[in-house]
């Protein structure tokens, strides 16, 4: 039986921040491991092995992270499937329903894998065995979820109670109900219980079976995800759905709207290790912490320190933690987070905070990612701003001109194919031009490495929404 991967990533991952923001996801990082956090979920169901055989993945995502997704799986060898863009995020159970509308449309039999982008799973080959364990439940009409065996009392994650321990066999058990998140003494009694797993919201299922169960716990969200299919368009590969059959549908997770009512789900037990990196805590968990328990960054030093996670992302600064002890401090270009190790899981407090104040660290990540490349703002000043601009090979800025501002492009590696109104040529290593208020101009990489330049913006306003485009090859607006 061939396996379609459906893999989520349309999250902000609030818990990660400064790191993880709404315009840049922890799932496209790089935190453990080779690769980001998507290329590992990708790799980790591509392929055939354990018995089980996976298709090209299908992605759900939304239109920011689209050429992202299509950027990082083809730097790990993977060609995609369909990439549907949602129109807005709506929660898993829309994005799921999405996915299952699809595929029924090519085979109501086929049998898909959900998981979301943005988890660790060390042992790649051991989850394929536990979805191979799956397959004779799912082949009897279940719907199979995998349950995590709990090495501690974690109140981040939820839980499911199954009929009774675990056998150490891998076979799917019966499901006796979802429990939310505990407190900490409960979550203590359910570790000592053994019958208790943490819920990964990792699913598989045949198509047929999923939509029978929509059909019968949320059949509201069932006409306006179809209609949204149905209307769906397809854009340079993409398949955006239809936006405005897709805004009435209900904004619900998976969970709620069809698996805490279905009576045919089954859990496979994994043992194998696992985590949803759901903050920086686990973050510090995965890493692997010294014999002090301090886990540090190339760009961080740790002096006298225990229980500690030291973390620099910000190129020529050096983050220095001195009789630290159960600290988490993580050092960005723009912003820097200090919190105390059991305060985990408020970090997301920090993003409300700073959203109150309209503080644009909130959501924005220093580095803005693009369909060609991307840029970042390297010094601000009245009337003038300098950026660093990355254009991937074959990448090319749209044709537009600006009304309040005039540019001026220093290459320093790399050779610019550049258009100024009527006149087109080539700007190599340490030579620059200079692009008039006005002017229609482009920029493209017409090489095979990366083009790096320096761009000095000077003018009245230098906002972003100050373009003007006549023609953009990635179809933007």
């Amino acid at each position: 039986m061939i396996i379609t991967p459906v893999i989520l990533c349309g999250g902000s991952g609030t818990r990660l921040w400064p790191l993880s923001r709404k315009s840049y996801p922890k799932q496209f990082t790089r935190l453990t491991g080779a690769g980001t956090l998507f290329q590992q979920s990708a790799q980790r169901l591509s392929g055939c092995d354990a018995g089980v055989s996976f298709s090209a993945p299908l992605v759900v995502t939304n239109g920011d992270f689209r050429f992202v997704v299509a950027e990082q799986l083809a730097e790990v060898g993977i060609d995609p499937g369909p990439i549907l863009i949602e129109p807005e995020g709506r929660n898993t159970a829309p994005a799921v329903l999405a996915a299952a509308v699809y595929l029924a449309a090519r085979d109501p039999q086929a049998v898909m894998l959900v998981a979301p982008s943005d988890h660790v799973i060390p042992d790649a080959a051991a989850f394929r065995a536990a979805v191979a364990a799956g397959m004779a439940a799912v082949e009897a009409g279940r719907i199979v979820t995998f349950g995590i065996n709990p090495d501690r009392p974690e109140t981040g994650y939820g839980y499911l109670q199954l009929s009774a321990r675990p056998d150490g066999s891998g076979a799917a058990m019966a499901l006796t109900r979802f429990v939310e998140k505990p407190d900490a003494t409960r979550a203590a009694q359910m570790l000592a219980d053994g019958s208790y797993l943490w819920n990964s919201g990792i699913f598989l299922f045949r198509v047929a079976d999923i939509l029978a169960a929509f059909t019968a716990h949320a059949p509201g969200l069932m006409a306006p995800v179809q209609a949204a299919v149905a209307q769906a368009k397809t854009d340079l590969g993409f398949l955006r759905l239809a936006p405005e059959p897709w805004a009435q549908a209900e904004d619900i997770s998976i969970d709620y709207a069809v698996m805490e009512k279905s009576d045919r789900l089954s859990v496979v037990p994994f043992a194998a290790g696992w985590s949803d990196l759901g903050g920086w805590d686990a973050v510090w968990r995965e890493a692997g912490p010294d014999d002090r328990g301090v886990v540090t960054s190339d760009n961080a030093t740790a002096i006298d320190c225990d229980g500690t996670l030291l973390r620099s992302k910000s190129e020529g600064l050096e983050l220095v933690g001195i009789g630290l002890k159960d600290i988490i401090a993580v050092a960005m270009p723009d912003a820097v987070l200090v919190a105390h190790m059991d305060r985990a899981q408020d970090v997301k407090k920090a993003v409300e905070a700073l959203k109150a104040k309209r503080a644009k660290q909130a959501q924005i990540f220093p580095r803005d990612f693009r369909p060609w490349g991307w840029f970042e703002s390297l010094a601000v000043g009245d009337r003038f701003q300098v950026k660093r601009i990355v254009v991937n090979p074959g990448g090319a800025l749209s044709l537009q001109s600006h009304h309040h501002r005039s540019e001026h492009w220093i290459v320093v590696q790399g050779t610019a194919k550049v258009t100024v109104d009527d006149t087109v040529r080539l700007v190599t290593e340490n030579q620059s031009v200079y692009i008039p208020l006005g002017a229609v101009h482009r920029m493209e990489n017409p090489g095979k490495l990366p083009m790096v330049l320096i761009e000095v913006q000077t003018g009245s306003y230098l906002g972003e929404d100050d373009i003007i485009r006549y023609d953009d090859i990635y179809a933007r607006d």
